[in-house]
Order: structure tokens, then C-alpha cells, then sequence
């Protein structure tokens, strides 16, 4: 497979009835196994042929994205959410019969013991009453990502889409910014209702799946879906707390200072992109020539970034460019039976495409170290906590490349990149809370609903000020939050590892053969080990104790401040 590209792959429908049967096989094989060289050999051909199907399911998927109109990959996305979600029952059996097999402690010893932990979250997460509604919430979230997909803006005589209409919040005219903002809030308002329709029936069919395995709601599932093992709610909350503590304080003097920066008495929502008066940092080439920038920074930075990005490239694993129809997303995932990782994203010519080729390529350079350093694939990708901090590390390793990708404006990079990791995370936690809020009152109305998440605004972002909007000052800047829709308690990860991000750039300065070497590491190890564990391997806090905020971003508070006080 060494010289494929991705649009030469052939996709092919997974059969799921061969799968099914196949998996059954090896079920009464692993019943029958006398020795764990047989255990052994079962485990090798399961993940082969489940990363078989796997790779299928996500070619189909990713083209699905690249085109949100092109049918036949909407259906076969389709075809596949509903036959996944049966074949899941032959594959908790499979999990199962090797959970309880005679040779686990071999298992443990050969894979360690964290693949019987994967396993056993995936027995736990499952039942056959869940089908209906699995396959209901994958049609769902499907009609969320295609309604926003295909958004069609006007604005300034131009048509535009989600990402397209957010690189005018960063225009140097403050009417063309509040105009474009009230743009990007009518798309919304005007679909208000359809997103409160699918909203509405996600939050009931997520709650009867917690139900059917004997929860209250769907949050301990969604917390076994999110793959965490060693923490639950009680810390996640405490994380949020030293949040609002922490960091909200420290956004408030950010923002006056933004306000006063770019001559405003008082900063408004539309104004919180931009943060200097003679324009924001942009990218100084277009869309080719940043890949290229980034390639040459990836083979400074060491052999095995070099080593990755050119493999990236060769076979065509990233398509970046904003085009019609595209779903506005950016993501990574992996092709696993080509240990290949995949990048997709919407580059709209701000800082964030950056962010996409740093972030993004973070989580993609994870996935191809654990690809090449891990023998089974489930151990490919990190669990969604650790997962973000090789991505928002790595946007850190990358200050001193800024500028190959903005010249003379690097400094506003580095400045406005780093106000912003720290100004997010009070919105990461805000978004943590309202999915909590939502699924433990399923009651709420869809206006209550969107009351709870204008009360979270004023808790977490007391800075927010909307104007002539009374769509987004009741609450509706949440309907835009794609994750809400399609990752229900993914988001506080973005926060957690923002933490883990802003100890390894601290580190990165002191020592950065040492950093790196820890940096690496982590990415070998996949999902290997628990969250915990791996923050272990890596030398960095645990988020949820006492006073790790604020020693976690500390340096970024120092810097942000100091270059404030050049200011005044």
C-alpha cells in the first residue's frame, strides 16, 4: 500500500453479513482456544478485518464531508450508520468471550492490561436495545452537519458559507464586522427551530440509551463513550470551578485591554476577533504555500515530523480548502489499514488556518507515531482527553516558525494565538455545563434551554456583549457549537489539555530536548494506558487538583500581561 493516495482508494461497501459471521467464528474460536498463542492469533485477525471495515466506513465518511451533497456517499454513510449499530451486537460478543477467556492475564501482559479496560467500556456502553436508537442519532446528527454544511450566507454582495463569513469577524471596519456577525447569528436564527427539532429528540433518544443500561440519563454513557476510566463529573466540576476562579479574571483584563487596544468604549461580541487596530495577523501565502511552510517546519522540528509530513503529502491525506458544500468542520481520523492518518479542514485565511496545520496535524502526528509503535489498533488513536493535548501542544511548538506563515506580523500571531487558547477555555467549560444542564432536564423547553445557556454567559463570560441581536442575547450562541450536536461531552477536553498544552510550552522554553522527548512519547503510546497513566508518562499535571490552573498557565498569564502593560 506504500504509494496510494486518498483519491485513488477504491471503496468498497463493507459487508456486514460476512463481518458478522466472521466475528461469530472467532467468538466460538476464542471459547474453544486451549492456549494463548491461539488467543493471540484471534486478536490479530479481529483487528485486521475489523480495520478493513473500519478504513471503509471512513473513506465513505470523509467523502461524504468533502461533499455534503453527493448522494451516493450519503447514503452509503447512511447504509453504514444503520448496519454498525446490529453488527455491534456480534462485535460486544467477540469482546466478551475474550474477556472471559482463560488467558486474560497473558493478554494483559503481552498488549497490557488497558486493552481489557477498552473492551470492557465497549461491553459496558452496549446492548441490543440500543439499536434503534444509535441509528436514530446517527441520522440526526447527519442532518445537523449537511443544515449547516450547506449554509448559504449573504453578505456584501457575496454568498458565503460558515467559514467563509467568520474571516470578516476579523475585519478592521467595525460595521463590516457587525455586519458580518449579524449575518452569521441570522443563519442561525432563521434555522432556530430545526435545530431545536433535532436538538430536542437527540437529548431524548441520548437519555433512553443511558436509561436501557440502567443509568438516569445518558451522561455515564456519554462519559464511557468519551473513553474515560479514571475520573467522572465530580472532577470535571471541580476542574470548572478553578476555571471561573482562574481564568475568567484573567480574560475580563484581557478583553478591557482589547477594547482599549483597538479604541472602543466597550467590546462587543463582534469585536472579540479583532485585536488590532491596523488589522490582524494573516497568512502571507495562499493556501499552497502555507502546506509548504508547514512541511519545511515539520522537518526542522525533527526526524519524525519530517518523516510524517512527507508522508502526509505523498499520498494526499489532507484537504484543507474551503469549497461549497463542504461540511464545516475540521477533524483528523485515521485510515488504519494504511496506518494512515487523514486531515480535513476549511482554511478561510486567518490565524486559524494555523491552527488547522499545527492542531489538527498534531492529532494527525499522534496517530501515526501510536500507528507505528502499537500493535493493536486499539490503541491507534489517544482517548479524547489526552488526544488534544498533542494537538494544542503542538500549536505551541510552532511560535517560533510564525514567522515563515505571517512575516512581519509573527508577534500578533504568537500574541492573539495565545490570548485566545487561554480566553477559550471559559467557553469550553461553559459548553461542558450546558450538556450536563441539558441531559440531567430533559424537561426544559427549547427556549429554557437556551435561558440556561444565556446564564452560563453570564457566569463564565461576563465580557459578552451582543447588540441589536435579541437572537444571540436570549442564549442562541450555542445553536453554532457543532459538537453540542454530533460529540456530546467532547468539549471540556479542548480545556482539560489546554492545561497539559500550556505545561509543555513552559517546558518546551526551558528544555525543549526534554520537552520533546516527553512530547513523543505521549504520542507513541496512543491509548496504551488511562488518562491518568499517560499524563504520568509524560511529566504533566492532573487538571482536576487543586491549584493546577493556575500553575498550568501561568506563563501564558505572564506573557499575556506583560505585553499588556507595554501597552499603557
Amino acid at each position: 500500500m506504500e504509494d496510494f493516495k486518498f483519491e485513488t482508494i477504491q471503496y468498497e461497501r463493507p459487508d456486514f453479513d460476512q463481518f458478522e459471521a466472521y466475528l461469530k467464528d472467532l467468538t466460538e474460536k476464542v471459547k474453544d482456544a486451549n492456549s494463548y498463542s491461539e488467543i493471540k492469533e484471534i486478536l490479530e485477525k479481529a483487528d485486521e478485518y475489523m480495520n478493513a471495515v473500519d478504513t471503509m466506513t471512513t473513506v465513505a465518511m470523509i467523502r461524504n464531508t468533502l461533499n455534503t451533497t453527493d448522494e451516493f456517499y450519503e447514503k452509503e454513510y447512511e447504509f453504514i450508520a444503520e448496519r454498525q449499530a446490529v453488527a455491534a451486537t456480534t462485535s460486544a460478543e467477540f469482546y466478551k468471550a475474550i474477556l472471559n477467556c482463560k488467558f486474560t492475564d497473558e493478554i494483559s501482559n503481552d498488549y497490557g492490561k488497558e486493552l481489557l479496560v477498552i473492551l470492557q467500556r465497549e461491553v459496558d456502553q452496549f446492548k441490543e436495545e440500543l439499536i434503534p436508537f444509535i441509528q436514530q442519532e446517527a441520522k440526526l446528527t447527519q442532518r445537523y452537519q449537511k443544515l449547516i454544511a450547506t449554509a448559504q450566507i449573504p453578505f456584501n454582495d457575496q454568498i458565503l458559507n460558515i467559514h467563509g463569513i467568520q474571516k470578516y469577524f476579523e475585519h478592521p471596519d467595525r460595521e463590516i464586522r457587525k455586519g458580518a456577525f449579524k449575518a452569521y447569528s441570522d443563519f442561525y436564527h432563521k434555522n432556530e427551530e430545526e435545530m431545536e427539532e433535532i436538538f430536542s429528540e437527540l437529548i431524548k433518544i441520548r437519555n433512553e440509551m443511558g436509561k436501557a443500561l440502567g443509568y438516569d440519563n445518558f451522561i455515564p454513557l456519554a462519559y464511557m463513550q468519551q473513553k474515560r476510566s479514571d475520573y467522572g463529573v465530580k472532577e470535571v466540576a471541580s476542574f470548572r470551578d478553578q476555571v471561573h476562579r482562574e481564568i475568567v479574571p484573567l480574560c475580563q483584563k484581557l478583553y478591557e485591554a482589547q477594547a482599549k487596544r483597538i479604541g472602543v468604549d466597550e467590546l462587543k461580541v463582534y469585536d472579540e476577533k479583532f485585536m488590532f487596530t491596523d488589522g490582524n495577523a494573516e497568512p502571507i501565502g495562499d493556501d499552497d504555500y502555507l502546506v509548504l511552510e508547514a512541511q519545511k517546519m515539520y522537518h526542522d522540528l525533527s526526524p519524525e515530523t519530517a518523516e510524517f509530513i512527507d508522508f502526509m503529502i505523498e499520498h494526499d491525506l489532507m484537504d484543507l480548502k474551503n469549497k461549497p458544500n463542504k461540511a464545516s468542520t475540521g477533524y483528523m481520523t485515521v485510515l488504519s489499514s494504511y496506518k494512515a492518518p487523514y486531515v480535513f479542514s476549511c482554511f478561510n485565511h486567518t490565524i486559524y488556518d494555523m491552527q488547522v496545520l499545527t492542531h489538527e496535524l498534531g492529532h494527525a502526528f499522534a496517530g501515526f507515531m501510536s500507528m507505528r509503535n502499537q500493535k493493536t489498533s486499539a490503541y491507534y488513536m489517544g482517548g479524547t482527553d489526552i488526544a488534544e493535548i498533542h494537538s494544542m501542544a503542538m500549536e505551541q511548538f510552532s511560535y517560533p516558525y510564525a514567522e515563515q506563515f505571517f512575516g512581519k506580523d509573527a508577534d500578533k500571531f504568537r500574541f492573539a494565538h495565545l490570548q485566545e487558547a487561554v480566553t477559550f477555555v471559559p467557553f469550553g467549560v461553559a459548553v461542558d455545563e450546558f450538556q450536563h444542564i441539558m441531559y440531567e432536564h430533559p424537561e426544559l423547553t427549547p427556549k429554557e434551554r437556551t435561558l440556561e445557556w444565556h446564564k452560563l454567559e453570564k457566569k463564565y463570560m461576563p465580557w459578552r456583549k451582543y447588540e441589536d441581536d435579541e437572537f444571540m442575547e436570549r442564549g442562541g450562541y450555542w445553536y453554532h457549537k457543532i459538537h453540542i450536536f454530533l460529540y456530546p461531552f467532547y468539549y471540556i477536553n479542548y480545556t482539560l489539555t489546554t492545561m497539559g498544552a500550556m505545561e509543555f510550552k513552559k517546558r518546551f522554553i526551558e528544555n525543549r530536548e526534554e520537552a520533546w522527548r516527553d512530547y513523543l512519547n505521549l504520542c507513541k503510546a496512543g491509548s496504551s494506558r488511562s488518562y491518568l497513566e499517560l499524563l504520568k508518562l509524560a511529566n504533566l499535571s492532573i487538571p482536576f487538583e487543586e491549584g493546577s490552573v493556575k500553575r498550568a498557565i501561568s506563563l501564558a498569564k505572564d506573557i499575556l500581561l506583560a505585553e499588556i502593560e507595554k501597552e499603557n
